[in-house]
């Protein structure tokens, strides 16, 4: 598939005509080498790079668009990766957080695990407990609720004990990737759920992963960590088969920090999609206050995935 095919498949997605400047913005940009790769991170990380001044702004100069954004709010996950070793990030955990949500019709994008998992930050780590009546329960719950399931992964155990290096996916050939994979989704569909979506653990996969993902996902989502990876990309655009849609900070973050941000992207009217990440276990010090808060803010600026999804088929390369 071309980068030019992709750049018009990306306006579709977008919903603007494939203009000249339009397909220049959303053209598909290669893995840069390392060493930019490095500099690119360490740019975001002093806040000289970021995706509404390299990717936002940009789009909507080029296509003109302004209007309401359309949040799409991801959600790491469920079960929680931490919640078998420590009763604080449990299921009641995730139940609170699901109920905050629900309460301001909030839809979002739950990335989910197969199964509980024991020391999953440890590679030499064993053993866990499937999903069970009350898990799939609280799974059924999210779906009348308006929650899109995706999979994150087969059991969120890193495969490298640096914690810079934390991965369940990096360092495999495709045929270990694609066996993990395939393990995951086939435990996933035997408590109803079959993700179009990949939420990779850790935010972390090589580039030379991307095929494998991309056979299987529609939409492979990315973060912070993806950037040593991949390269700093925008997004949502298509990419090689598939939609790439990572996020950065501060709209990878904490409720706190996320809140203003979005009430500037709503007042400059940037009309188009935007991600947002949030994590259960980064909302319990204050008992989901602050969550509340956020959700009460973007609950009109919401987009359901399903429909993002649906905007994913209807705009995808010939």
């Amino acid at each position: 598939m071309s980068a030019a095919e992709d750049s018009r498949a990306s306006a579709a997605l977008h919903g603007v005509s494939a203009t000249h400047e339009v397909r220049k913005t959303l053209r598909t940009r290669g893995v840069p080498p390392q060493p930019l790769r490095v500099a690119q991170r360490l740019l975001m990380k002093r806040g000289r790079l970021s995706y509404e001044d390299a990717w936002l702004r940009p789009l909507q100069r080029a296509a003109g668009m302004r209007g309401a954004p359309r949040f799409l709010v991801r959600v790491d996950e469920f079960p929680y990766y931490s919640g078998l070793d420590d009763e604080r990030f449990g299921f009641a955990a995730s139940e609170g957080f699901h109920s905050t949500m629900a309460a301001a019709g909030v839809p979002h994008l739950m990335s989910v695990l197969p199964q509980w998992t024991h020391a999953p930050l440890d590679p030499r780590g064993q053993g866990g407990r499937e999903l069970d009546e009350r898990d799939r329960g609280l799974l059924e719950r999210m779906r009348r609720d308006g929650v899109t399931f995706a999979q994150h992964g087969r059991d969120h155990r890193t495969r490298h004990a640096d914690p810079r290096r934390h991965s369940e996916l990096c360092g495999l050939d495709d045929v270990a990737l694609a066996a993990l994979l395939d393990e995951g989704r086939a435990k996933l569909a035997a408590v109803g759920v079959e993700p179009r979506i990949f939420v990779p653990p850790f935010n972390r996969f090589d580039a030379s992963q991307w095929s494998v993902l991309a056979s299987r996902y529609e939409i492979v989502t990315g973060g912070p960590e993806s950037v040593l990876l991949m390269g700093f990309h925008g997004g949502p655009q298509w990419r090689d088969g598939a939609i790439y849609l990572p996020c950065y900070w501060p709209l990878y973050g904490t409720a706190e920090e996320v809140l203003p941000r979005v009430e500037q992207l709503i007042s400059e009217q940037i009309g188009t999609w935007i991600p947002i990440v949030l994590h259960t276990g980064w909302e319990l010090d204050d008992d989901f206050a602050a969550l509340k808060r956020l959700a009460e803010l973007i609950a009109p600026y919401a987009a359901s995935w399903d429909d993002f999804l649906d905007a994913a088929d209807a705009s995808r390369p010939a």
